[in-house]
């Protein structure tokens, strides 16, 4: 008898972006992809949830847990800039420009909604400090292996 297991992980690139274009900080962390973003991709097989939107980061330092359906604290939530997939990687970015979300960021999720809805996964990372006149860009990368 052959048994298939199927995982998702995600993994982000994180760019601070000063107001002259520079990148003033880089990070990667790895994700969780939590229940409800597990349930979402069993249902993508038949094709019925919404497709995710939004990006939302926030200022909560709690460690993502599975049973994890918002961030801890949202600042601030986009609609996505594109979203592709090739081979069995979805790529996900976002871009929060200058006055959006500005403060200590440590926290982000991707969600099928403008408010609400799935979150797909979950990060905490240490401390980015956006100021108001940064900007920054997510890409965030989710494997099915």
């Amino acid at each position: 008898m052959q048994h298939e297991h199927i995982k998702a992980s995600g993994h982000i690139t994180i760019l601070l972006i000063g107001p002259d274009g520079e990148v003033k900080e880089r990070r990667e962390v790895d994700n969780l992809i939590v229940t409800a973003g597990k349930n979402w991709l069993a249902q993508r097989m038949s094709g019925s949830p919404t497709l995710m939107s939004h990006m939302a980061m926030g200022t909560g330092a709690v460690a993502p847990a599975l049973g994890d359906t918002a961030l801890g604290a949202q600042a601030a939530r986009v609609a996505l800039d594109s979203q592709n997939t090739a081979n069995n990687v979805t790529t996900y970015v976002a871009t929060f420009p200058a006055g959006t979300g500005t403060g200590a960021i440590t926290e982000a999720g991707i969600f099928n909604a403008s408010s609400g809805g799935t979150m797909l996964n979950r990060a905490t990372f240490a401390v980015v400090n956006k100021g108001a006149s940064d900007s920054t860009i997510f890409t965030w990368s989710v494997t099915q292996n």
